[in-house]
Formats: C-alpha cells, structure tokens, sequence
C-alpha cells in the first residue's frame, strides 16, 4: 500500500495502552500470573489482556446469548467471553486438557461466572458434532490445534446465527504467515485457512493486528 498506517508497538507504548484500556483487572492479572507459574513458556498460549477486553465488549455489543470456545487452556478468554453474555447466557468450553482447565475452573469459581459455562473435556470435533441439531451459537472463539481450524470453522459456521460472529486467534503466527521460507506444517494450515477466509462469500472478514492476529467472520 502506498499509504500504508499502522503504529508499531514498542514495550512503552504497548503499556501505555494497557494503562489506559483499564486492562489491568486484578482477578485477570493474578490468573496471568499464576498461568506463567505454572505453564512457563507455554504461558504465550494464553490470549493478550487487550484482546480479552475487546472480546467482551464484541460479545456485550452483539447481545450474544450463546457462546463456544475452541481451546480454553487456563480460562482467560473464556472469562472474557462469559463477562460479556446476560445472566442467562452459555458459554461451551471444548478443551482436552484436564490439568489446564482445572486451573481455569477455579477462576471460574472466583469470577462468579462457573454458572454460565460449561466445560467437555474430549476432542473439539467430537464435542461440536455431537451437538443437537438444533443447537445454534451467537459468538465463537477459535483458539484450538491449527490442523483442524478450518473445519472447526465450517462446523460452527453452521450452527452460526445470521449476524454472528467467529473469532480465530494466531492468524499471524507471529509473522510467519507472511515468510515465503517458512514451510511448516501449522504456518501452511493458518496460510490456507487465511486464504479461504478471504475469499469466503458466507461471511464478512476482517483481519487485525491484535496480539498474535485475530480474525473476526460475521456470518452474512
């Protein structure tokens, strides 16, 4: 682009931003620690505190009532999600890890928000196609293996209310997506699942520079 914008994100400013998105929420920021503690490096696997934020307030702001998460690791963007919905609302958690999640059932407990969400421990795929066929879902976070985001995406897209949204997490891949040398087998996987999306005329796309690249599909 000859008119290219974008601000690139020093150590101070990006503190600057969380100072000033009221971001710095103690319950969120002791579950970032204590993640860190006990996953060490494994620990990049959990979302950014801005994207926490801007996930609540796209839930609030669509009025979702019925969420799914691929990929719920120690639970902050399942607290995220299920800050957002009404009191009524649901939020299925799909997840295959045990020892992770039950660190995110704790905080579920402190947040106030265990009623809300429901957690099935089994293959992402399984949960979703065991599924009543009259299940349908408002808002979507895709955050799971990347072997098999592209049919998590058709699975949820379907039962996707019109207007809903899919979010997917790492579709920059920490700038791996654009190394023409990088051929491994989960940059290729994000690569193709990257270019369907664009060109998928079932949904609205728009692809952004939060943290490791989110995308957001607002079904047509």
């Amino acid at each position: 682009m000859s008119q290219a914008k974008f601000t690139t994100l020093t150590p101070e400013l990006y503190d600057y931003l969380l100072t000033h998105g009221n971001l710095r929420e103690p319950l969120l920021a002791d579950l970032a620690a204590e993640t860190e503690r006990a996953a060490g490096p494994l620990a990049m696997m959990q979302i950014s505190p801005e994207q926490g934020a801007f996930m609540t307030i796209l839930v609030r702001a669509t009025q979702a009532r019925h969420a799914i998460e691929l990929g719920t690791f120690t639970g902050y963007s399942s607290i995220c999600i299920a800050r957002g919905l009404p009191p009524d609302g649901t939020l299925l958690c799909c997840d295959v890890n045990a020892e992770w999640t039950s660190i995110a059932k704790r905080y579920w407990e402190k947040s106030g928000l265990s009623h809300k969400i429901a957690l099935r421990l089994a293959p992402a795929l399984d949960t979703l196609r065991g599924l009543p066929a009259a299940s349908t879902f408002d808002f979507a976070f895709i955050d799971a293996d990347k072997n098999n985001q592209l049919t998590y995406y058709e699975e949820i897209l379907k039962r996707l209310r019109p207007n809903g949204l899919i979010l997917i997490d790492n579709v920059l891949w920490g700038g791996a997506v654009a190394d023409h040398t990088d051929h491994s087998p989960d940059t290729r996987r994000i690569r193709e699942l990257n270019d369907f999306l664009a060109s998928d005329e079932r949904v609205d796309v728009v692809m952004l520079p939060i943290a490791d690249g989110l995308t957001i599909c607002r079904k047509r």
